[in-house]
């Protein structure tokens, strides 16, 4: 980074505007930027439907802008004929949550149909189709964020919200159109391998997915092993581990892709403050969600800590290498049998505790060398995938910061 442009960031952070700069109330930005009223740089949009058949309902998220709702929320069947309650989101239309816009909420329609989401959204077009790849950035820019949270309205904190009205009204100094267009070139190049990075990953995880399919299923044999697979109960693999009584362990949570410490999930901790009556949980055990096993939730530890009594904990016989089971235990076939086995009247109270765990059969490998062979090969495979997903993280940190200098006007594009 030259020496000019190190020196006008001290500057900034200290409070100090530079030589050719201006402070308003977005932030300091270069003094030839001129104000524009939002009025003029976009249009808003309020075509209403209920037609879930011609347009498909999608949702507005802050990771990955918008996507399609899964099955499991669509309340199709909530929509009397005579309401319209969705809004249409035509190819290249915004959209944005007026509570949660203070937090990034807003995105393009980048799919190449019109969908739908719900009427709570507001909706909006550009003005100028050339400011369309500018804005996707610009709209969730830090001094955009640091914007918003400044003049959003609420009496609570998690009422706070930024009507339309109000985002019409914005008038916020900007650069000239030039040099947006070379802006958005800039952080286009970033997008572009910010999205082969992600195909790669994707593609990483269907080949991780084929291997699975094949080999825990024994349709596809390593080499070195014939003998046959057979038929067994858990039981033969597992035994509970009920240990409690290890206050003073480090608490831990089990999801879908992992055991964690408590300490790195984000949100309210709800543990009991009492934990003599949390599980000891060792690294080799298989943790999983009592409640969840049947959506999957399950995973190796690769820590030593306590976890909640609703989990059941799983620890593998010496004719069992428990990540070689972690992998089985993610295969759809597997989780239906836990769906099966578990226990309750409706999806939301199915619980599958040892006693009914231990009974389900499953075909696998008795030669624990070779559960252990396929394990290092899956093992091996999430290993090259977790190392793509650190080079895309470096790739959204480097964009992230190419977009607060030239956004800012910190360093110009032209």
């Amino acid at each position: 980074m030259r020496e000019d442009i190190k020196e006008r960031i001290e500057m900034i952070k200290r409070g100090e505007v530079p030589e050719g700069y201006i402070e308003t109330k977005a932030g300091i930005v270069p003094i030839t930027w001129e104000k524009q009223y939002f009025r003029n740089l976009f249009k808003e949009k309020k075509r209403m439907t209920n037609e879930l058949n011609k347009y498909p309902l999608y949702s507005l998220t802050l990771e990955k802008g918008i996507v399609e709702k899964s099955d499991r929320y669509d309340r199709e069947h909530l929509v009397k004929k005579d309401e319209d309650v969705y809004k249409i989101v035509e190819k290249n239309d915004f959209a944005y949550n007026p509570m949660n816009i203070r937090f990034g909420a807003v995105a393009r329609n980048k799919t190449d149909k019109a969908v739908c989401v719900s009427g709570y959204y507001d909706i909006f077009e550009v003005a100028n189709t050339e400011d369309m790849k500018y804005m996707d950035d610009y709209l969730v820019s830090y001094p955009m964020i640091k914007y918003f949270n400044r003049v959003c309205t609420g009496s609570l904190d998690e009422k706070k919200r930024v009507h339309f009205s109000q985002f019409l009204d914005f008038n916020l100094p900007m650069p000239m159109l030039s040099e947006r267009k070379e802006i958005s070139q800039t952080l286009s190049a970033f997008n572009r391998k910010i999205q082969l990075q992600e195909r790669l990953i994707a593609n990483k995880n269907e080949q991780k997915k084929y291997i699975m399919k094949n080999l825990l299923s024994g349709k596809k044999r390593l080499p070195e092993f014939n003998l046959e697979w057979k038929t067994k109960k858990m039981s033969c693999f597992f035994t509970e581990r009920s240990e409690s009584n290890a206050i003073n362990c480090e608490l831990l949570s089990i999801t879908g892709s992992g055991i964690i410490p408590r300490s790195e999930i984000e949100g309210k901790d709800n543990s009991s403050e009492d934990k003599s009556k949390y599980k000891k949980i060792y690294v080799g055990d298989i943790g999983y969600n009592t409640m969840r096993m049947w959506q999957g939730v399950s995973a190796y530890s690769q820590h030593e800590g306590i976890v909640s009594p609703a989990y059941t904990i799983l620890k593998a016989k010496d004719n069992a290498d428990a990540k070689f089971f972690s992998y089985l235990f993610k295969v759809p076939s597997i989780i239906f049998l836990f769906y099966r086995y578990s226990q309750g009247l409706v999806d939301d109270t199915r619980n599958l505790k040892f006693e009914n765990f231990r009974k389900i059969k499953i075909n696998v490998p008795l030669d624990i060398e070779e559960q252990k062979a396929i394990a290092k090969i899956l093992s091996q495979a999430d290993k090259e995938i977790e190392l793509l997903e650190q080079q895309l993280e470096i790739l959204k940190l480097e964009k992230k910061a190419m977009m607060q200098l030239l956004l800012s006007g910190i360093v110009r594009a032209n």
